[in-house]
């Protein structure tokens, strides 16, 4: 017998052990037939087989994330039952060391994705059995209520079950810590470093399947009551005193997600009436039939939204990713007469500006309190100008809300993948539904002053500078080649990029003073351009993140400058393909 017949051998083993112990029958049946067609020679069934058996989904900072099905390798129950074991046990620790004698409390929820109610019904049970007081949402609603609910009661544990906006195949599974099991700042957060090791480390140590209890009650569902008052909560944002205009026409698309019923009530209880769903996607469906992919950054995703936003002449295209915690805007662009979906830096700086002008009103009735501003390292350097010149503090963070969120006195924070936290107090992690609502309000504004959101925008550029950015991302099948290309750059690193000299160098894994260390390259130019690479911390690809500064003498201007930048940016794409070598 050869090595790799043993090896074959022993998948169909490990394949057999694991659908004997599966509680699911249906990825039971699959890994069955799986390892029948492998048996039988077809390569396909036996390559898929490898993958599923490969390892054991890893528990990190973004939790769980991966494609449905049978082994350790996959979200399925088993993996799920074991994650749940896991964080029960450390969630009791933790709250035995910060309040002896006492129970935790964790709340549950989940999206419409294929199994996510069943993953959130396992896990409610598993924490019940284990000793801790449990909170099931009730009914598949958006993450930012999930992340509200455990701030609002006290809750030491939150549990969503998304995968976002990621492939209709997958599914996730995402930690909040809060109450007496994180320190104040992350309370409410998703999971950072070492909370994701320790809460790993306690999945790892889960016995066998047939050890974890699960309880047949004693859970509470919660009563829809929670989402009038996540509703209620939100539309309290609205500063209708100081910005009172209304009349705006909203296209909203929730992207087949659990957003578009939540996001309208909150938009109509602050005063915006005038808004439709795109027909075609208002419906929660685990499919995403009209999308090829579900995010509204990838091409197309927003072609339904803009043409129903044509037809009924709409002022603006509001839209949220499938568990509404990301938001995007579209708008018809005055200099072509196009509608375009604005970029994540774009709306960044146009919420950090309407937020400005919301202190400015409260410091005109005599509160002057300051906040601080945020971002991740990747977004535009706009936000910094904006809050440096109205007196608040700003930060950077690595990227995701796991940092942007745990910054001391943050009172707004962003990163350009679409992602906004205008009510840290309310949410602490990205919501779109609550950054929808201050959109609609910015927007309704500069209409009524007869402008459009573009025009705001150029007032910022006029302000601190044309700051225009573009990215490149690069998918690979192998996640080797991440390794590669990063290997190659610090070997070989570039001296300079659209013509102007790379002044300096950071390789971000070293860490620093201001942000703990993580896979990244950082490069400023002479001319202030700025290129950071880093592989995705969620996908299989290597991401680049470009950014120019023009300064603009006048709105005459306006037009070159930005044909200038764009220019720039061209020049400097061109220079990051060949750096990587593609």
């Amino acid at each position: 017998m050869t090595s790799s017949d043993a090896e074959f051998e022993k998948l169909i083993s490990d394949a057999g052990e694991w659908a004997a112990q599966d509680p699911d029958p249906i990825t039971a049946a699959a890994l069955s037939e799986l390892t029948g067609l492998a048996s039988s020679g077809v390569a396909a069934a036996r390559q898929q087989l490898e993958d599923s058996f490969s390892g054991t989904l890893q528990f990190g900072t973004a939790g769980l994330r991966a494609a449905l099905g049978p082994g350790p390798n996959r979200m399925n129950r088993v993996v799920v039952r074991r994650a749940a074991a896991g964080l029960a046990a450390f969630l009791k620790d933790a709250v035995e060391a910060a309040s002896p004698g006492t129970r935790p409390r964790a709340v549950v929820g989940y999206d419409a994705r294929h199994n996510s109610d069943v993953f959130a019904l396992e896990s409610a049970a598993i924490f019940t059995a284990a000793g801790i007081d449990t909170f099931l949402m009730p009914s598949a609603l958006p993450t930012p209520l999930l992340a509200y609910t455990v701030r609002s009661l006290d809750c030491d544990g939150g549990v969503m079950v998304t995968a976002s906006h990621n492939p209709p195949q997958d599914n996730g599974y995402k930690v909040y810590l809060g109450g007496r099991a994180v320190e104040e700042s992350g309370r409410g957060s998703q999971i950072v470093a070492p909370y994701d090791s320790q809460i790993a480390a306690s999945i790892e140590a889960v016995g066998p399947l047939d050890s974890i209890e699960l309880a047949e009650s004693g859970w509470t569902e919660l009563p829809d009551s929670i989402t009038g008052e996540y509703e209620a909560a939100m539309a309290g944002l609205a500063d209708v005193e100081n910005f009172p205009a209304r009349e705006l026409k909203i296209v909203l698309t929730p992207m087949h997600g659990v957003g578009g019923e939540t996001a309208v009530s909150v938009l109509n209880a602050a005063g915006f009436t005038d808004v439709s769903l795109v027909e075609e996607q208002a419906a929660p469906d685990p499919d995403f039939p009209t999308v090829s992919f579900p995010n509204p950054e990838e091409p197309g995703a927003l072609d339904l939204a803009l043409a129903a936003a044509v037809r009924s002449g709409a002022d603006i295209v509001l839209a949220n990713d499938p568990d509404a915690d990301r938001a995007a805007v579209a708008a018809k662009d005055p200099d072509t007469g196009a509608w375009r979906m604005l970029r994540g830096d774009e709306v960044g700086a146009l919420l950090g500006a309407h937020v400005v002008a919301r202190h400015a009103a409260d410091a005109r009735q005599g509160d002057t309190s300051r906040g601080v501003f945020a971002n991740s390292i990747v977004s535009s350097r706009l936000l910094s100008r904006i809050a440096a010149a109205a007196g608040f503090a700003h930060e950077e963070t690595l990227t995701g809300f796991k940092w942007i969120s745990r910054v001391p006195g943050l009172v707004y924070g962003y990163e350009e993948a679409l992602g906004y936290c205008v009510a840290p107090e309310l949410v602490r992690d990205k919501d779109g539904i609550s950054a929808s609502l201050l959109i609609a309000e910015l927007a309704a504004a500069a209409k009524a002053e007869g402008k459009t959101i573009f025009d705001t925008l150029d007032e910022i550029y006029l302000v601190h500078g044309l700051h225009a950015s573009d990215q490149l991302s690069i998918r690979v099948a192998d996640l080797g080649l991440l390794d590669a290309m990063m290997n190659r750059l610090r070997a070989d690193p570039p001296e300079s990029f659209g013509g102007s000299a790379i002044e300096t160098f950071v390789d971000l894994a070293e860490g620093s003073e201001q942000l703990p260390p993580t896979d990244g390259l950082l490069y400023l130019t002479r001319d202030l351009s700025r290129v950071i690479i880093r592989p995705s911390g969620t996908e299989p690809k290597l991401k680049c993140y470009l950014e120019v500064i023009k300064s603009v003498g006048s709105a005459a201007e306006l037009a070159e400058t930005r044909h200038a930048a764009r220019t720039t940016l061209d020049h400097i794409l061109a220079d990051v393909r060949e750096a990587l070598g593609l």
